[in-house]
């Protein structure tokens, strides 16, 4: 017994004290990892409001009020919001998301004349139900100006062409796939199908189809945007019908933007005509054709202050003859240019003064037949403030 070899205790227990050590440190892992990979439903409340001081220094002399100061007189001053949001974005689960919008829209108006305030959007949002692309269902902002409007990022000011002009409505309600093609979200698209009657509810059995495709180059400096909707209003008499094609290019910094947005909108059967007899009847229904064009650039001059600058030129049918008769409720004889300059003065994050000009002139088309002058305008000069919580 003499040759028998004793166990080494201390080396054993310094063997025991590391495979202790290292069981623990591996239950410490699996346990954040689990608190990694745990999913913890939760939301956030957010909001915006603008409006202005406003004094409007001139009013068209064509009874025009189809932009939002052509009817109101001159001299008139006021204080008034143009918009208020009041938002809430709900992550449900992993895969499921949802937000809500109420908003005051400036002539969201009750019975009573008081402000009102309605559901702008309310959406349930299925995230990746194929890669890199969801599936939206409910009220949402359709895809018609979604890039011109975030490279512009004025909204505060004035709404992009074909918003101000009523091409499309900046929000409906339907369902979207919309996607990213790469995992940058250097290319993109948006499909969607909707009742195509904005916020108000669908009065008709036709539905609106939604196609839009983007590329963004340079670090997504440069911005592409492709797009195009069709909507059908009847089928008889006549097949009455929307059908819009528009393009965006952007290039943005952190301290410039420039943009140019255009837009053609052929409004099939949309025009009645008359004869010259007495009394008039009815003589065609006629297609019109509205297009146009949008220019803008804006900028920093120091930290916290900025310029923007803009122009639009908007005829509302380029099929528009002086050898036609045309129902009292046309406005196609009038072509716009639009006008927009304004600084912006932010003296904390999230805080804007900004005082602008907005000028929109008519060219009257017209005017050897409704024996008015050739051109009028609305100029109104406004002191903007906007300001963001979240």
């Amino acid at each position: 017994m003499k040759n028998q070899v004793k166990p080494n205790t201390t080396k054993m227990k310094k063997q025991l004290i590391f495979i202790l050590l290292f069981l623990l440190t591996l239950n410490v892992f699996s346990q954040k990892d689990t608190t990694k990979v745990e999913f913890k439903p939760s939301g956030k409340l957010w909001g915006y409001a603008f409006g202005d001081f406003l004094y409007k220094g001139h009013t068209n002399s064509f009874n025009m009020s189809n932009t939002q100061y052509a009817g109101t007189p001159k001299d008139f001053n006021s204080l008034e919001f143009r918009r208020i949001y009041l938002g809430y974005d709900y992550d449900i689960s992993e895969h499921f998301s949802s937000q809500l919008i109420l908003a005051y829209e400036g002539t969201s108006l009750a019975s009573d004349g008081n402000r009102s305030i309605y559901i702008k959007i309310a959406n349930l949002r299925w995230k990746n139900i194929i890669h890199n692309g969801d599936l939206v269902i409910g009220a949402m902002a359709p895809p018609t100006f979604a890039n011109s409007e975030s490279v512009w990022s004025y909204r505060s000011l004035e709404k992009t062409i074909m918003d101000m002009r009523k091409i499309g409505a900046s929000n409906d309600v339907g369902i979207s796939l919309q996607g990213k093609l790469n995992d940058k979200g250097d290319y993109g698209y948006n499909f969607m199908i909707s009742n195509g009657s904005g916020a108000k509810p669908e009065t008709d059995r036709f539905k609106k189809f939604y196609a839009n495709v983007y590329a963004k180059f340079m670090d997504q400096k440069i911005i592409l945007d492709l797009g195009a909707d069709n909507e059908w209003a009847q089928s008889h008499p006549n097949q009455k019908s929307k059908t819009t094609y528009k393009v965006f290019l952007g290039y943005q910094t952190k301290t410039f933007a420039v943009g140019i947005e255009a837009f053609q909108q052929v409004q099939k059967n949309n025009s009645l005509i008359y004869n010259d007899q007495v009394p008039a009847t009815i003589q065609d229904t006629v297609n019109a054709l509205a297009s146009g064009i949008s220019v803008f650039a804006r900028g920093s001059i120091t930290n916290n202050l900025g310029y923007v600058l803009r122009y639009d030129y908007y005829n509302p049918d380029s099929k528009f003859s002086t050898n036609n008769i045309y129902a009292a409720s046309y406005t196609g004889m009038y072509t716009e240019s639009f006008v927009l300059a304004g600084l912006d003065y932010a003296p904390i994050k999230n805080v804007h003064f900004m005082p602008n000009v907005w000028y929109d002139m008519y060219n009257n088309r017209y005017s050897a037949v409704n024996n008015l002058s050739k051109k009028s305008n609305d100029l109104a000069f406004r002191l903007t403030v906007y300001y963001i919580f979240k």
